[in-house]
């Protein structure tokens, strides 16, 4: 489980989900006549935002992103115990079977408790997994609706009519006099309250 490019690519994938929560709901009806229409798309305003620069520099991001990796650590940790333990055990079975240490019951009775153990491990590995799967969706959740409500409200005064979320390569060109990436990070960080429960999970800095 590379937990960091997991936590990357879902994290992108929410944010994109956002390129238009922020339009200016008033242009979005069609207009009814052809002229208004071309009026309409000239006088668009449009802005973009950098995604990694968001993610890199958004506090919200970052303190998440501690609090995944570090648990996402420790279930690779927690599996990877597990599993030496499981190996050490059925090594030791294989060679006390060479050695004829074992009668043909007890051999079949360690050799099932093994499968077992190893029916066990793979239960757990599931279940660990959708467990972080799941904070990952709560996160990205979190994170758009922080971003929507942060965007619906600096949108009063600026009147975009359309922001978009540059990704990589997604935008073909994109001009820098349309950037308000700092702008928003900026935005988003003073208004960002970390809750009682992140505060208590992501180590204060000096």
């Amino acid at each position: 489980m590379n937990t960091k490019n997991v936590f990357k690519m879902l994290t992108i994938a929410a944010f994109a989900a956002l390129t238009t929560t922020a339009c200016n709901k008033s242009n979005s009806r069609p207009e009814t006549k052809e002229s208004n229409s071309s009026k309409s798309t000239a006088a668009m305003k449009i802005a973009y935002v950098e995604v990694d620069s968001i993610m890199s520099q958004y506090k919200f991001c970052k303190d998440y992103s501690l609090v995944l990796q570090k648990k996402g650590q420790n279930i690779q940790n927690t599996l990877a115990a597990k599993q030496r333990a499981l190996q050490s055990a059925a090594a030791n079975f294989q060679q006390k079977v060479q050695q004829n240490a074992y009668t043909r019951e007890q051999a079949e009775a360690i050799q099932a408790g093994l499968q077992k153990q190893n029916n066990d491990l793979q239960a757990l590995n599931q279940r660990l997994t959708t467990e972080f799967q799941a904070e990952t969706d709560s996160y990205n959740a979190a994170l758009r609706d922080s971003i929507q409500h942060f965007l619906a409200v600096y949108n009063k005064d600026k009147k975009y009519s359309l922001i978009l979320s540059k990704a990589g390569d997604n935008l073909l060109y994109a001009d820098k006099a349309y950037d308000i990436t700092n702008e928003v990070i900026a935005g988003l960080n003073k208004a960002y309250k970390p809750s009682a429960k992140m505060a208590a999970a992501v180590p204060a800095k000096k």
